[in-house]
């Protein structure tokens, strides 16, 4: 049975935790939103958006105008982005390199799809959405290793018995994240020699 690897998408294969924080910005400064940027960054990175709208009206209060924020802040976004996001720095080539591996891949994200939201009813740090990923590959939850820039996202891996790989975005790795996950690497650039010391060896010779 071959290995596979499972991907976070947000802070992962594209840079949309720290963009994202940045839309709220001038909402919280026309709305005075105190530390919204810090909550966001502490507390919101790497959960569903149910989730952030839950600890969101626990800090500011069961009056705080959430639906109404979050549609300025998705203006935002949309004004300054649209559909082009940016991706993080290796992406491509580490595709690339397990394309050529033959290793299957899937991506496994609190952002999920509609037939994921239906089919998994708790998100990260809960293991559901991985262990599906892993059925929906074909492959034990061992053989799976799971890119992860979130602590949600690497305990939820670690609970599936998987292989938790942390490449940190905006949250750095505390002494859980050294003891839970199997490595933390600095981009995803160094992902494929880490996967080459695994067993992975591409096609191309």
């Amino acid at each position: 049975m071959p290995n596979a690897v499972i991907f976070d998408m947000d802070g992962v294969i594209f840079d949309t935790e720290r963009i994202w924080i940045e839309c709220w910005a001038p909402v919280g400064q026309a709305h005075h939103i105190k530390d919204i940027e810090i909550v966001l960054r502490e507390r919101c990175v790497g959960i569903t958006a149910a989730s952030m709208k839950a600890i969101l009206l626990e800090t500011y209060g069961a009056d705080f105008p959430y639906d109404q924020y979050v549609k300025e802040a998705t203006a935002v976004f949309k004004a300054r982005y649209g559909v082009n996001l940016p991706m993080k720095p290796g992406v491509k080539e580490l595709l690339s390199f397990l394309r050529e591996a033959g290793a299957p891949v899937a991506l496994a994200s609190s952002t999920g799809t509609r037939i994921i939201r239906e089919e998994v009813s708790r998100s990260k740090p809960a293991p559901d959405i991985f262990l599906l990923a892993a059925r929906r590959l074909g492959v034990e939850p061992g053989r799976c290793f799971v890119i992860e820039d979130s602590y949600n996202g690497i305990r939820a891996a670690h609970e599936a018995g998987m292989r938790p790989i942390m490449v940190p975005d905006l949250l750095p790795p505390d002494d859980e994240m050294r003891a839970t996950a199997e490595a933390i690497l600095p981009s995803l650039a160094e992902v494929p020699d880490y996967l080459r010391g695994q067993g992975f060896e591409t096609t191309t010779r």
